[in-house]
């Protein structure tokens, strides 16, 4: 089947391309095949490719470099491909928003803007919408930190075309009860671990986020329960419980910041860390994020989430979401983007790196 990406169509147009190429987490060789292929084809670009992950720069010798990120990857398909575009001028399909329109205004760009204001790297990325250890960014991080080096970094994941700086921390832990097993006709002769936790979810429900403002965005904590385990038979008395809780957390606190707070709260039980990721400042007081924000226009928002930025901010480089799209319809079988919101976010890109 011929994959090959036409760079002179539209973002809009583009977008349906890339949708037509099926790329679920694992099987975006074929898409990452034709990115390198039509990125190649331009003589103003370096190209370099680490598994599905391919990178390419300017390399003109400016005085700063903005990095330009998006991953190719999407969830399984959900009857929702090939593309389909309607009367209204809405382009339905798996990644319309999450986020191949994202995708096709990175190469938009890399095709059409030969003689930016700024040195550019334009990174396309797999695995990015399953476990963290398999993600392209972090192996290009752990790989080829140098062909991620910029000043200023821009995901250009889905956030209804405004700016959204920085992203929360993640983290995810076990608190843990224990007691004594026994028959429940004789309960007496146990300690039941699942009465235990009560104390665990009281805690939960009287806990208090913080909000934190960070260069004048407000971040909203929130620590819940997401799991319980526990219990053997309907005649057993447990003597095991866990409740998993995650903690998003807002980007002032390191992850072992995070950690310990949570340790905090529970002070008297076990707590075992699972997963843990952390949050990224917003980096909105960087000149490039200053004239950013000018150039797209608007207030810009803090990302309730977490997202790749964190790699980014993690290599000292500040970056913020921006990318056409409803981030709520990301991994939906209605998923779909308006042409407008696509093609409005390619025009302004393009007006920041040339103004």
């Amino acid at each position: 089947m011929d994959h090959t990406l036409d760079l002179t169509q539209d973002a809009a147009a583009l977008t349906a391309r890339l949708v037509d190429i099926a790329s679920e987490s694992g099987r975006e060789k074929a898409l990452a095949d034709a990115v390198e292929q039509a990125l190649r084809g331009l003589p103003h670009l370096t190209v370099d490719r680490d598994g599905d992950a391919v990178v390419a720069r300017t390399r003109l010798g400016r005085p700063e470099r903005v990095v330009l990120a998006g991953h190719i990857d999407t969830v399984p398909i959900a009857d929702n491909v090939p593309s389909r575009l309607d009367s209204d001028g809405v382009l339905w399909g798996c990644g319309t928003s999450d986020m191949k329109s994202g995708v096709a205004v990175q190469l938009r760009i890399a095709a059409e803007v030969t003689s930016p204001n700024r040195d550019l790297t334009y990174v396309f990325y797999d695995h990015e919408e399953v476990a963290a250890e398999l993600n392209g960014l972090g192996r290009l991080v752990r790989n080829h930190p140098d062909w991620l080096a910029g000043d200023f970094a821009v995901l250009l994941e889905p956030t209804d075309a405004r700016v959204e700086g920085g992203c929360q921390g993640t983290l995810r832990a076990r608190v843990e009860t224990s007691g004594r097993r026994a028959h429940s006709a004789r309960s007496w002769l146990g300690e039941n671990a699942i009465h235990r936790a009560a104390p665990i979810l009281s805690r939960l429900a009287e806990y208090q986020p913080r909000r934190v403002d960070i260069d004048g965005l407000t971040y909203r904590e929130g620590l819940n329960a997401v799991r319980i385990e526990g219990g053997h038979a309907g005649n057993v008395i447990p003597d095991h419980c866990a409740v998993t809780v995650n903690f998003r957390f807002a980007p002032d606190r390191s992850e072992e910041q995070a950690l310990a707070h949570v340790r905090e709260v529970f002070e008297g039980f076990d707590v075992v860390l699972t997963d843990s990721a952390p949050g990224a400042l917003p980096g909105l007081s960087h000149p490039a994020a200053v004239a950013f924000v000018a150039a797209i226009g608007g207030a810009p928002a803090p990302k309730d989430a977490w997202t790749d930025v964190a790699r980014f901010s993690a290599l000292g480089v500040p970056a913020v979401n921006y990318g056409p799209g409803d981030p709520k319809l990301a991994h939906t079988r209605e998923e779909h983007v308006a042409v407008a919101s696509v093609l409005e976010a390619e025009q302004k890109l393009r007006d920041w790196l040339t103004g």
